[in-house]
This record gives C-alpha cells, structure tokens and sequence, in this order.
C-alpha cells in the first residue's frame, strides 16, 4: 500500500503530454490525466501539526462554497471544533486531482476525505504525531460524516465569507509580489478562427506614456490563430493610454466563411442534408402525423463571471511560479511547462479563489500571457482582462438549435424525436485544431452537447440526435454543459404534449416519470407552490402565468422548478416568483445547496430573458453588460427552495436547477400569453398585444 505523511501534503502526481505537433502553445490535451480521488491522495489533503489541522482544499473554490462542505466533512470526522482546521487553496504539489467541473466536488471527494479524516483521527488517538501513515478504506457506515447530524446538515460560518465581504486578498488580482508590473496582450478585432497578427504601430508615442515599461512583440499564446502585441506597464492605469498610442493596425486574412452563426447551426437546414449524425436515443419515431413540431433556437451567452479572469506570474532562477483563479491548475501547469520547454517540478501554479467561472476557466489565456510577460520584462506581471477582453477572446455557451416532434395517443406520448445543432463544448475550436476536431466529431460526437437531450421521461419511441458544427466564435463549457439548453427545449415540448392532451402539465410530467425521485421533487413543487390556485391578475393590464418544468441532472441530482410570470400589453415579461425543489442526496450544508438553487435560477431568468451576443463578421461586438445583459437585482422575484433530504450518497448542487428554471419561465409565458417562445432570449415584440 502507498504511504503519505499526514504531516504535509505529499509532492507528484502524473503530468499530462501536451502538444501534438501544433505549435509551441498548444493546449490539446493527449489523454489528460484525471485520477479519481481515492483514500491514499487524500491523506495529501489533511495535515496535523502541534494540534492543529489544515486542510489543503483539493478542488478550485469559485464560489459553489465547497471549502465549507469539505471543511464540514474534516471536522465531522476528525471530531474537533470548527476552529480547529484551517483551510488553504491546493497548489500543484499535492497530487494530481480532477479539475473543477460537473458540480462532483462533494460527490467525488467527501469520501476519500472522510477516509484520511478517519485514519488520521485513529493514528493521533494512537499516539502518533510524525511520520507516514496509511489508510486502509473502512465500510461507509462506519464514517461519522456520512451521515446526518452534529456537523453535517448544518450551516456553520461561511468559509472565507468575512475576506469576501471585507474585501480580503483572495483572487488572483488580490495578489502582490515585490516589483510586480501590469500587463495586457492585445489582438487584432476579428474572428478567433481567423488569422490576424499585428502588422505596425507607434512604438515611440508609447514609450513616451509614463508608466510604459515594455513592449513584447512575440507574445504568444495565440488565441485560436489571433497572435497579439504584449504591453507591460509599472501601473494598470497606463495600459489603456499605451494601447491607444500605439495606434496598432492589424494584419487580417479576411473574413469567416460561415460568419452567420444562426445559419451555421439551424436544424432544418442541416435535417435536409440528411440524418444527424449521433444518438442519444435510438428508438425509431413511426412516419405520420405529428401533434406536437416545435422549433426551438437558444443563441450564444456568454459565463458572465464578475471577476474576469487574471493571473500573476514569476520567474526566480529558472523556475516559473503562476497565481491563477483557474478551475484546472494542473492543466495550467502542463501548457506552461510545455510551452517554455520545462519539466513540471519546476512551474508550480497556485489556485487562488476564483470570482465566478461556470466552466469558462478551464484553459490556459491569462496565465500563459502572465508568463511570456514576466520573462520579457524579468519582474513579475499582473495580467487582469477587461470585460471587453473576457467577451471578445474567452469561449462562450454554444448556441443551439432544436427541433422536437411529439405524437400524443389516449393522453401518452408514443412517439418523440428531438434533433438538435450546436457547436462544440468539450472537443472546444478553444484548444482542439480543426483536424482533430473533425475527427472527434466524426467518431464520438461531443458529448457537452449532447448532455441532457436524453429526456427524464417514458416516451414510448424516442429518438434524439444531434451535430456540432465548429464556429468562427469559440465555444466551450457553460454551466450544465448542453443540459441547461436541452431541457428547455424537451420541457417546452412536454408543455406542449400536455396541452395537446388536455392534461394538468405538472400532471402530465409525474404520469411520464418513472424515476421516483423524480416523481417526489415533482410532487413536492406543487405543495410549495401551491400549484392550483388561481394565478390570474387583480390587474386587467397585467397577464399572468404559471410553468412548471423538471429533470435529473448527470443522473444523480434532481430538480423541479415552478415560475411565475407577469406580462405587460407592451410584451415585457417579470417573473413575479419562483419555487424550486432539488434532491441531491445528503445535504452536508443546506445553506449552500439553498444558494445554488437559487443562482441556478437566476441563471434561468436570463437564459430565457436576456442572455445574448451579438455577433458581427463573425464575432462577438459587445464590450460591457449593456451590450450583453445579464440579470439585475430588480429582476430577481421571491426565490422559495425546498430540499428534499434523502438518504442517497451526496451528489452535486452547482448545475441540477439549470435543467428546470428555464423551461419552467418559458412555459409559464406560454402559459400567460398563449404564445410559445421559440426564440430565446424572448422579445417584447413577440408578446405585445
């Protein structure tokens, strides 16, 4: 059995290849290495020295506030008070672990933790206070922080909540070395698909800027095929007064062939060149009539985070040190170890707490810039992009195009067919070269766009395919993947299969599941929300409606949501209050589980009111959120959020609503309006009377 001292986290860990012949930036992976986390890497994650505890938190907090449920999860365990542990972000010494993502923290890693807790607990009462310790994996029920009571279950003080408020050091734009100067790479305003690099500029009006610094000419990595022109500067208030001096005019190779981005995808017009490609479900819809044909586009949004992303890079005797708010630090560290021709022991990568991601941090931009900055000008180097920068060069939700078909026979759906067009989320133009992209889309598909379309419901027979078409604007992982998307589309469908039926659509839903828990948040939901009572307005101007909507996220956590909505004459849609039911497993902490509900659907609101990009020869124009509207605190109504505690093993939080709020918004405007939204996000136009 393999040993770790539980005096200080254990070194290592197994180092992807990167790189396959595309260039000394590349960042495609071959075959990452993520091991699942196990009892023997997680003695690298709790420590004991001279009474105290530490735990070096295993995954990137970004907010889902999982540093207080792994906290609850050691002391529960260990036994000890809640002041007894501290707690500090992982570094790339610790043994590789998965990257942040798919909501698995608690899920995957409560566990192992609680494994090391037990035999660390066991070794001190022992009397052992130095050296190695092993740990051998006792029954389940056998963990004290498995299972209700004390610790878990309970809602102890927010983990770093006093820094948050206080304005603590916690981001990567908090961090300070000596001497640490401010940098920015620019790029030419084209597609990222589209090859552009600087072509002249003013040199001499920049360097008569106070505060200029430097100017670095090679300043990789591309983002897709844009090289930029790096600037470094002793403030980062000069770094916009030296971009405009240089009056820098860019070498472009022309336009996107495919710039309309809605043509690219629309799934009538990929239906007439033949059947999709990949399928979720196989079953063979018979010809005929359909009761229900519902066509369905979802634009391109973009992740939104309020912190855009920064890092901090420095160079000492060789050895390059990175401070970044990145969901994979790991990864980060293979990319720039491979690009600056390092071995892995010497680029370490802090992860620091990230100011929101959703899945947009999971490659190297920022940092890799950080670090070429820092080796041209020999100091350390702030690298932070501007909203504009994070809307323009970041990867963004895909945009999708749905078509679905229902017949419905004696109040049962027999016959289902959802095909759908997107644009990639795992296999992302981001990182993958267009030649391996085509090859994965060939062979497997991209299962990110795929998540979800599987719908939670008997079906009778249900086909569901799709394709993924590469864009001139990159796309990526955006909370739920392809789930938050897919359900809307299947819950609008459902909606529209029980009104064919003349069936209560909240009925509807329960008599086509087969799941009982999913059955339960559904029941549950109509309780809370009072489902029948009358929802209709005190105000003649005023249009009211109710949705209902639900789904089982990565078949491990369930939800069921009930919207709302009051309609305006002039078509302008408030969601007046929303009511969600989730179950995923045992809550460690409901207050936290409470708040992902709730930003779930938040997220909601805007997917069916306001996410958008606009798009212009191919890429994204807007620079700010008046360009790309994201909700505002006036539109957030009455959130009500029942968990249901059950005694299933505890399984993610962060993304379940998203595959219920959408639909359940959507459906309550159907509901008030008589009109269904098939073009998201809905207009005013759409619903004026």
């Amino acid at each position: 059995m393999k040993r770790r001292t539980f005096l200080r986290a254990a070194g290592g860990g197994l180092v992807a290849l990167i790189g396959i012949g595309a260039g000394v930036w590349s960042q495609v992976p071959v075959i990452p290495k993520r091991p699942d986390p196990d009892p023997e890497a997680a003695l690298g994650w709790i420590a004991w020295r001279d009474g105290r505890y530490t735990l070096t938190l295993p995954r990137a907090e970004m907010g889902q506030n999982i540093a207080t449920a792994l906290k609850q999860v050691a002391c529960a365990e260990l036994d000890v008070a809640w002041d007894m542990v501290d707690l500090r972000l992982h570094d790339t010494a610790v043994p590789r672990v998965k990257a942040t993502v798919g909501s698995e923290s608690v899920q995957l890693f409560a566990e192992p933790l609680a494994q090391a807790c037990a035999a660390l607990r066991d070794a001190i009462a022992m009397g052992r206070t130095e050296g190695p310790v092993s740990v051998a994996a006792r029954p389940v029920s056998d963990l004290r922080s498995v299972r209700p009571g004390g610790m878990i279950g309970a809602a102890p003080e927010l983990v770093q909540g006093r820094e948050i408020v206080t304005g603590g050091p916690l981001y990567a734009a908090d961090v300070a070395r000596p001497g640490t100067l401010f940098g920015r790479v620019l790029r030419a305003p084209a597609p990222p698909e589209v090859a552009s690099r600087p072509l002249r500029w003013n040199a001499e009006a920049a360097r008569a800027v106070p505060g200029f610094v430097a100017l670095v000419e090679v300043c990789g990595p591309p983002i897709g095929k844009a090289r930029g022109l790096g600037i470094v500067a002793a403030r980062p208030g000069a770094l916009d007064t030296i971009a405009e001096a240089l009056e820098v005019a860019w070498d472009v190779d022309g336009l996107h062939p495919r710039a309309d981005v809605a043509t690219a995808i629309d799934v009538d017009r990929r239906l007439d060149e033949g059947p999709l490609p990949h399928a979720v479900l196989d079953g063979a819809p018979e010809a005929g009539f359909w009761d229900v044909d519902l066509r369905l586009h979802i634009p391109l949004a973009a992740h939104a985070p309020i912190e855009p992303r920064a890092a901090v890079a420095e160079w000492q005797d060789g050895a390059l040190k990175v401070w970044a708010g990145t969901q994979d630090a790991f990864y980060i560290r293979d990319v720039l170890a491979d690009a600056f021709g390092l071995s892995g022991d010497v680029v370490t990568v802090q992860s620091c707490r990230i100011g929101g991601a959703f899945g947009g941090k999971t490659i190297c931009t920022v940092e890799a810039e950080a670090a070429a900055l820092a080796a041209a000008a020999g100091a350390p180097v702030k690298v932070q992009w501007t909203r504009a920068q994070e809307l323009a060069f970041a990867f963004h939700r895909p945009p999708s195009s749905h078509r679905i078909r229902a017949r419905v026979t004696d109040g049962r759906i027999t016959d289902w067919d959802h095909a759908q067009v997107s644009s990639h989320i795992l296999f992302t133009a981001a990182v993958v070269p267009a030649w391996m992209q085509h090859g994965t889309d060939a062979l497997i598909g991209d299962g990110g766009a795929a998540r979800g379309m599987a719908a939670p419901y008997v079906l009778g027979r249900a086909r569901a395919t799709y394709d993924a078409v590469r864009l001139p604007v990159h796309t990526g992982p955006w909370r739920g993947l392809g789930a938050g998307p897919n359900a809307l589309a299947i819950e609008s469908a459902m909606d529209e299969a029980a009104l064919v039926a003349g069936a209560d659509t909240l009925s509807f839903r329960i008599d086509h599941a087969a799941d009982p828990r999913l059955v339960a948040v559904l029941e549950r939901v109509r309780e809370i929300s009072d489902w029948h009572r009358d929802a209709s307005s005190s105000l003649a101007v005023a249009r009211i409606g109710r949705g209902v909507a639900c789904g089982i996220y990565k078949e491990m956590s369930y939800a069921a949501a009930v919207a709302e909505v009051a309609v305006d004459p002039r078509g302008r849609v408030r969601v007046s209050g929303l009511w969600g039911v989730h179950d995923c497993g045992l809550v460690i902490n409901p207050d936290q589980v409470r708040a992902q509900c709730e930003g779930n659907l938040v997220w909601s609101i805007g997917m069916v009111l306001s996410d958008g990009l606009p798009i212009e020869d191919g890429r994204v124009v807007a620079e700010n959120f008046g360009e790309a509207p994201i909700p505002a605190a006036f539109d957030v109504p009455p959130i009500m959020i029942d968990l249901l505690d059950t005694v299933a093993p505890p399984a993610g939080a962060g993304e379940t609503m998203i595959v219920a709020g959408p639909g359940a918004i959507a459906n309550a405007i159907r509901a008030a309006t008589g009109v269904r939204p098939i073009g998201f996000p809905v207009g005013p136009e759409v619903l004026a009377t």
